[in-house]
């Protein structure tokens, strides 16, 4: 059986975001639109930006499962584009408001019962 470091590390962690251009022309454009943001912020996600949402994933499998479900409820109008990095990888990036950078949130802890 993997240690605990094994199966927690930061190439295993994985981290989904979602990129979405909606059209919003229309009330019932308008009304796809906050209801795939619902969804998104249902299953975990967190808006990063207008339009940009990220959802933290204890392993592989679990953005495969993330990743399924945003799949499923995507409207059928606009552009949706999802991508999946490690958490070494989101660990370098920077963030910026204005010229001033803030440092990236701490990740969720994760509890783990054997």
């Amino acid at each position: 059986m993997a240690d605990h470091n094994t199966r927690l590390n930061a190439y295993r962690i994985m981290w989904l975001f979602v990129f979405f251009d909606l059209p919003t022309g229309t009330p019932k454009e308008r009304k796809a639109y906050a209801t795939f943001r619902k969804k998104l912020q249902n299953d975990g996600f967190a808006m990063m930006q207008y339009s940009v949402y990220v959802r933290h994933c204890a392993s592989g499998e679990s953005a495969d499962v993330h990743e399924s479900r945003v799949k499923g409820f995507m409207p059928s109008l606009g552009q949706v584009s999802i991508l999946r990095i490690t958490d070494k990888q989101y660990s370098l990036i920077s963030n910026y408001w204005g010229k001033k950078s803030d440092p990236l949130p701490e990740g969720p802890k994760q509890l783990e019962f054997f």
